[in-house]
């Protein structure tokens, strides 16, 4: 009996605390992840119709979202007094995430946690997106392409000087680049990522797809 009743109170201690690290507010650094928008077309948007993989829309690098991070782990879907995004809001956040889906959905997950309102979530969100410098040569991308993942990275690395190589990771999905995640501090200067961020793909011939 004393054996349960130290594992149930070892439990409820655990619990409250899990809980107590997701209040609004509460984490570390954010990792701002940018998808690269032609691949995420042909892996998901197309099926779904989404306006963001529209011909003549030019997306390349769109922020997928500004995430707040613990050195390992992440807050999300937290319980927030601030009020949820307007319709508006959220379609002034279009240009730069593709969707106003998007950006309500990264609000919800994300955003919630940061403990900032909403305008002041994406007016951040928006800054660091302008922090980055997507490097000018995807720009040129007319056909489809594929190289090793740390040519990507190196690409990153060379238009933000101020970037370390531990600072930035690519990721692939289903044999695609799928995004550069940007570790970045609350007032969004460079930071070291977290060992559970620092995951990069090692692809040698991942798929660039064009722009469209």
């Amino acid at each position: 009996m004393r054996r349960l009743f130290a594992g149930l109170l070892a439990a409820l201690i655990a619990t409250s605390a899990t809980a107590e690290g997701e209040r609004p507010g509460d984490f570390d650094y954010y990792v701002a992840a940018l998808s690269w928008s032609p691949n995420w077309c042909l892996r998901e948007g197309d099926a779904r119709g989404s306006p963001q993989c529209a011909r003549g829309t030019g997306h390349g690098w769109i922020l997928h979202g500004l995430w707040p991070q613990y050195h390992r782990g992440y807050p999300s879907f937290c319980q927030t007094a601030e009020r949820p995004p307007s319709r508006r809001m959220t379609a002034d956040m279009a240009d730069i995430m593709g969707t106003p889906g998007l950006a309500w959905y990264q609000w919800k997950k994300h955003g919630s946690c940061t403990g900032l309102s909403a305008p002041d979530y994406y007016a951040l969100s928006r800054e660091a997106y302008g922090r980055i410098t997507r490097p000018n040569i995807f720009r040129k991308l007319q056909r489809e392409v594929r190289l090793p993942a740390s040519v990507v990275e190196e690409a990153f690395l060379k238009a933000n000087p101020a970037l370390e190589p531990d600072g930035v990771t690519i990721t692939c999905k289903e044999g695609q680049i799928q995004e550069a995640r940007i570790c970045l501090s609350k007032s969004l200067d460079p930071v070291p990522c977290g060992q559970d961020v620092v995951r990069d793909c090692r692809m040698k011939n991942a798929v660039l797809a064009p722009l469209r």
